[in-house]
């Protein structure tokens, strides 16, 4: 009996040993079959190194950085995706406990009075252990600890997209007030105006046309305020459902963008399918779907179990002759499928095809993840260019718009030009401020999109084990 337990012990730990899934350098061959990864990013890099944590502090914003812990702390889907986390841990243990001897525990009572004639009363304890000759049960474990892994590493990213995304919220928020302020004050120079020509008519130098244009040009600006007002307190209403708050409206944001930090290292394009949390995860995702072929593999063979028991049966009725009272025995049993109709072998087709599918996910992730890489370096460069001729375009009309007023206020002029050079001031303004915010926009989606935490301490992220 011990040299058959050796045996089969050594038949568990050795001899049937799980296949390991492809590695990350089997998978974008496969995965990405028309993509060469290169050794630099095609846009021009913004600063040479690795890619670096706590970029949120860049920012230099203690606001912002309030508001982002309590949207990473409150925020309704991360909840959702902590509480998938502790699911899939527990089915990791599900899946795992078949692994060891399966004891349970049987009593009865009985007598003439309860209904059962025999009076037999006794009690038992039965053990069942499956060996798991085969790598079955095993490769079942591994299935839900890869998907534990990918659940964990999906509430990881879901965690700094959050955070990216109230932090871009929070510039967008910033921007709408201050589109607004930009707004109220050319609400407040088309007033002036309407009270220039006023007096102009007043005095005989104007006429009723003037005034009516320039009280036409104040009501837009007006109507421009109040568009701008909701669009500020929609912003609002969004961070404050991003932080778990009642969309109230009150939040109150920096009345300046912040500054544009310095450039930032990006680091090489193949570390990105080693460092992005959602990539990672896809990957375990394929490894999880290969498990999950060999688990459909294993069980189309026999499943032997080892059982044990010992029972205490007595009768107040009768007397059992001949019968040693604890009984101990011990046996096996081997279960083989014979005919199922194909549902094995249908098993292993939906679990290949599960794992082609896996492997084509990691593909779109992956190349996702490049995409939005370049993206970001692209749209940092136009837009760093674009300020900089917004930034000229607003003085040389704030310099016309003056003009245009001392022409009118002289009679050289008519208040249609100064309106039309005021409508350009405006939209210059306005174009750079929405450029402004964009560039930290952007910022915000390169450490995205590179795979940077927000947060200083710990480094990279850690993969579960």
């Amino acid at each position: 009996m011990r040299r058959a337990l050796a045996l089969l012990s050594v038949c568990i730990a050795s001899g049937c040993a799980l296949k390991a899934p492809p590695a990350r350098e089997e998978l974008a061959p496969q995965s990405l079959p028309n993509l060469k990864v290169p050794e630099k990013f095609a846009e021009p890099a913004l600063a040479a190194g690795a890619v670096t944590n706590g970029w949120l502090a860049s920012f230099h914003d203690p606001q912002l950085d309030a508001l982002v812990r309590e949207a990473v702390q409150y925020n309704s889907d991360l909840r959702v995706a902590a509480a998938r986390v502790e699911q899939a841990a527990g089915y990791v243990k599900l899946a795992g406990a078949t692994l060891y001897p399966q004891v349970t525990a049987l009593a009865r009572g009985g007598g003439a009075l309860s209904g059962d004639s025999s009076g037999l009363q006794g009690a038992g304890i039965f053990a069942n252990w499956e060996l798991d000759l085969w790598g079955r049960v095993r490769a079942g474990r591994e299935v839900a600890s890869t998907q534990y892994n990918s659940t964990a590493l999906d509430a990881l990213y879901a965690r700094q997209s959050v955070a990216a995304l109230a932090a871009k919220s929070w510039f967008l928020a910033t921007e709408a007030r201050m589109q607004k302020a930009i707004a109220e004050e050319m609400a407040g120079a088309a007033e002036r105006q309407l009270s220039l020509a006023g007096e102009r008519l007043r005095v005989g130098r104007g006429d009723q046309s003037d005034v009516t244009l320039a009280r036409a040009g104040l009501l837009a600006y007006r109507d421009s305020v109040r568009n701008l007002d909701y669009s500020y307190r929609q912003s609002l209403r969004a961070l404050e459902s991003l932080a778990g708050r009642y969309p109230a409206a009150a939040l109150e944001v920096a009345p300046q963008l912040a500054s544009m930090p310095g450039p930032v290292p990006v680091g090489m394009p193949a570390e990105l399918l080693e460092r992005r949390p959602d990539v990672v995860a896809a990957e375990r995702r394929v490894a999880a779907a290969f498990y999950g072929v060999e688990e459909a593999k294993a069980a189309r063979l026999p499943r032997i179990s080892l059982t044990a028991a010992v029972t205490s049966i007595s009768s107040e009725l009768f007397v059992l002759k001949d019968r040693d009272n604890p009984v101990w025995s011990a046996g096996a049993s081997i279960t083989a499928p014979l005919f199922l109709g194909g549902q094995l072998q249908s098993q292993i087709e939906i679990r290949t095809a599960e794992q082609k599918l896996a492997v084509a996910e990691y593909g779109r992730i992956g190349s996702r993840a490049f995409a939005e890489v370049e993206s970001a370096l692209s749209a940092s460069f136009a837009l760093e260019e674009r300020e900089q001729i917004l930034r000229e375009a607003v003085t040389e009309n704030a310099r016309a718009l003056e003009f245009a007023n001392v022409r009118y206020r002289v009679g050289a002029g008519d208040l249609r030009a100064v309106q039309q050079q005021a409508l350009a001031l405006h939209a210059s303004r306005t174009a750079l401020l929405r450029v402004q915010a964009e560039r930290l926009v952007q910022r915000v989606n390169l450490h995205l999109a590179l795979g940077g935490n927000f947060e200083t301490a710990g480094g990279s992220f850690e993969a579960p084990q």
